[in-house]
């Protein structure tokens, strides 16, 4: 498959403290991919670097080839207009409705009339299962529904990456399942490569084509694969004591 991201050699912190280093990963076309860790590993430090937030210390995110921080500012522009983001609040502005939400990137970012934006924003929140809560507020939603209404802003644009940030964070899991199934059916459906920010076992295991384990301790990456495949194959008890948390897994 077609690589659509490559990390090399990354090295990330803040005003000169480390955090990670060394981060090299890369991520295929249509996966989803999940950076995993515990607590003060590093997991948000590296989405921020990915999605144009802090840049790196040192090392390449590239995206499709092309260095996105040594490209220039335009550039940059339009890579992230190709990414998706689902921040873990939400972020929704509160002032306005669902479909006022979800269409503010189309109409900065596109050419589309009014109506149109209307039908498409409507479009968008029926594939996140919203479609009749789009005069809704985000003060009258529960946080799952905030969190659906938040990933159809994300894929408003169509987006050939989208990003998640700790989705199932302030989740029941019966709420978190259903997000971890409608990842996977916009991933099929709409053929994007998923990036996911997670330290949800059971999250973990149900989306997950390959993933990133992160250590705070070490400051590094200390295992990458399918979830799975790291849980029987690895003899770090680093590594599959946070795939297993004290518990039996088959």
């Amino acid at each position: 498959m077609e690589t659509v991201i490559e990390v090399k050699n990354l090295d990330l912190g803040y005003d000169g403290f480390p955090v990670l280093r060394g981060i090299d990963f890369s991520v295929k076309k249509g996966e989803v991919f999940v950076i995993m860790g515990g607590s003060g590993c590093g997991k948000s430090t590296l989405l921020k670097a990915m999605i144009g937030l802090n840049p790196p210390q040192k090392g390449e995110i590239l995206y499709g080839g092309v260095d996105f921080w040594k490209a220039d500012e335009q550039r940059r522009q339009e890579m992230m207009r190709r990414f998706g983001v689902l921040y873990q609040g939400g972020a929704l502005w509160s002032s306005l409705t669902l479909q006022e939400n979800v269409a503010l990137p189309l109409q900065m970012y596109s050419s589309l009339s009014a109506p149109q934006i209307q039908d498409l924003a409507i479009l968008k929140l029926g594939l996140v299962g919203l479609g009749a809560y789009a005069d809704f507020y985000p003060v009258e939603l529960s946080g799952g529904m905030k969190k659906r209404a938040g990933l159809a802003r994300a894929i408003a644009l169509d987006p050939d990456i989208i990003f998640f940030d700790e989705p199932s964070a302030g989740l029941d899991p019966l709420s978190s399942r259903a997000l971890d199934d409608l990842i996977l059916e916009l991933r099929d459906n709409l053929g994007a490569t998923i990036v996911v920010v997670t330290h949800e076992l059971a999250s973990i295991f149900a989306i997950a084509d390959n993933s990133l384990l992160l250590d705070a301790d070490s400051g590094g990456a200390i295992a990458q694969g399918s979830p799975g495949n790291l849980l029987t194959g690895s003899k770090d008890p680093r590594v599959t004591g946070f795939l297993t948390r004290g518990e039996k897994r088959s």
